[in-house]
């Protein structure tokens, strides 16, 4: 499936002296920079009638620049009807609260039964998009919101926000081990972990990464906290706790194993040594419209596991303070 591109624009005399490739991000701000570069080197940019292949060439203004193209889809993926809880749609953007042990692209182990392969069925144009209009993931056992982008349009805007970190705030719900005192800013770069392929870890040639959090509540040896990503790095709230040596519950690929505290309930001891996921829920989302650039917000509530075991955390700090007294 592909989506044909026609494009048509005057070069401004004030854009003269600036390189081609430049100014075609000016005139055509509903492209990404490397989608346009791709263009011309594939010969899809004329100037006055004549292509122009070289990024770096410069224009003196006044030209007639063309783009004749289309858009392919990345790679064919079968659609599937796999039930997407939607809580926002118009047609530009969805927004979705996604479930525990639901992938979101297909990848090495699940080539099928993804939310791509939902979006497919419940949007087929979004096809012509790339990544079906995907713009950050989710863990497969992490739930929460997601926006997704329906149009070429709509994914160059939001990647952009989400690369410039403006109008595209992401809050999260996270149970940890071990009891915080305080919240604070974790600034470490994150990258492929060195022995363990699936793995990531804080890296000194890693990628930048910078994660807030404050403690929304205290219990006996774990904590709640509500968490705020600056950037998107693969499993960046996870592996940021557990280089705090704390944690996620659940989460047994960064040591999130059981650790109940002295005297626990025998209710607390069998909902820690059941819970076999990461105990991390995308609360809240914020964004600029891609189109409109109206600001939008959407909070997804906190699924029944992480509620149950809130609760009985809670029980338990409860029944240890009355032994206490």
């Amino acid at each position: 499936m592909s989506e044909q591109i026609s494009l048509q624009a005057e070069v401004p005399l004030e854009l003269g002296g600036k390189r081609l490739d430049q100014i075609l991000a000016q005139l055509f701000p509903d492209y990404s920079r490397s989608r346009i570069k791709t263009w011309i080197l594939d010969d899809k940019v004329t100037i006055n009638g004549e292509i122009l292949n070289v990024p770096r060439e410069k224009l003196l203004g006044g030209e007639l620049v063309s783009i004749e193209t289309e858009l392919e889809a990345a790679r064919e993926y079968e659609a599937q009807e796999i039930t997407l809880n939607i809580v926002y749609e118009d047609d530009d953007i969805l927004v979705i609260n996604k479930p525990a042990d639901l992938v979101v692209h297909p990848g090495a182990g699940n080539p099928s039964g993804t939310v791509l392969n939902a979006l497919l069925h419940h949007c087929p144009e979004i096809a012509s998009v790339p990544r079906a209009g995907i713009v950050h993931r989710l863990d497969k056992d992490t739930t929460g919101l997601m926006v997704v982008a329906k149009t070429i349009q709509a994914q160059t805007h939001l990647v952009k926000n989400l690369q410039k970190r403006e109008n595209f705030t992401r809050e999260y719900e996270a149970i940890c081990n071990g009891t915080m005192t305080a919240g604070g800013v974790i600034e470490q770069p994150i990258g492929r972990h060195s022995t363990k392929r699936t793995h990531m870890a804080v890296q000194v040639m890693g990628k930048p990464a910078v994660t807030h959090y404050r403690v929304a509540e205290k219990f006996r040896a774990h904590t709640r906290l509500r968490l705020r990503l600056e950037t998107g790095r693969t499993h960046q709230i996870r592996v940021h706790m557990a280089h705090l040596n704390h944690p996620l519950v659940g989460d047994q690929l960064y040591g999130g194993r059981p650790r109940p505290p002295k005297n626990a309930t025998p209710e607390l001891f069998q909902m820690l040594r059941d819970f076999k996921r990461q105990a991390l829920h995308a609360v809240r989302l914020q964004i600029a419209h891609p189109i409109t650039g109206e600001i939008m917000r959407w909070e997804a509530p906190i699924p029944d596991d992480m509620v149950k075991l809130t609760e009985t955390l809670r029980e338990d700090s409860q029944a240890n303070q009355e032994i206490e007294y």
